[in-house]
């Protein structure tokens, strides 16, 4: 397991304000209220575990298959609908919804490989992620992925706790499935957006790994 780049500033400042509670605790209370500081000790001490984890990039075997569409991002799949696009595409859709937890690992990854045809950052609101409007009315980032005649949309969605959506690419630039394509910091949504003709690998329910879990097969 290694740490992210996008957590080691997170991380640092975390650190620092670890140590400077504790040596005022035990500076102040550890006399009059041993018990106290060691209260306090253990309760930051959780917190930074869980910045430090937050940030966590397991060590994985990722999915390569040109004829599948692997998840984008770890957690759990919350809806799958056929939708009328609100961007990029003119023809109904099939949206399959990822929710990330806090306790999910948050970097996003290229559901197929090819050429990014399109990206594009939207402003917006930070609804919570269940909510029916988070897809097109919070904070964005759209992603659409072509390969051949083939492509697919991903939208990054910031949410009530998440906001600060990173994505890495750029119009024109040729990617391989798996492969990072961004970061969404401290939980959030993934919805991604494919042909009705799709064969779909999973249900409502079914808890999906990012870059491993097959969610659907062309």
């Amino acid at each position: 397991m290694t740490i992210h780049k996008e957590g080691y500033k997170i991380i640092a400042w975390a650190t620092i304000l670890f140590g400077a509670i504790n040596v005022l605790s035990f500076y102040f209370f550890s006399f009059y209220s041993p018990i106290l500081s060691w209260v306090i000790f253990f309760a930051t001490l959780i917190s930074l575990v869980f910045v430090v984890s937050f940030f966590r990039v397991p060590a994985r075997t990722y999915t390569v298959d040109e004829n599948s569409i692997v998840a984008p991002a770890d957690g759990k799949i919350v809806a799958i609908e056929e939708i009328q696009p609100d961007e990029y595409f003119s023809e109904r859709c099939l949206q399959l919804s990822i929710f990330m937890s806090p306790f999910n690992v948050h970097v996003n990854r290229n559901p197929v490989a090819g050429e990014i045809a399109y990206s594009k950052y939207h402003q917006g609101k930070y609804l919570v992620a269940w909510h029916p409007k988070s897809s097109t009315d919070n904070e964005r980032f759209t992603t659409v992925y072509r390969k051949n005649d083939r492509e697919i949309l991903v939208k990054q969605i910031a949410g009530a706790m998440a906001k600060r959506i990173v994505n890495y690419l750029q119009v024109g630039q040729t990617v391989e499935q798996a492969a990072e394509m961004g970061f969404i910091k401290f939980g959030s949504r993934v919805d991604v957006l494919m042909p009705l003709t799709v064969k779909l690998n999973v249900k409502i329910g079914d808890v999906a790994k990012g870059g491993i879990t097959v969610i659907a097969r062309w």
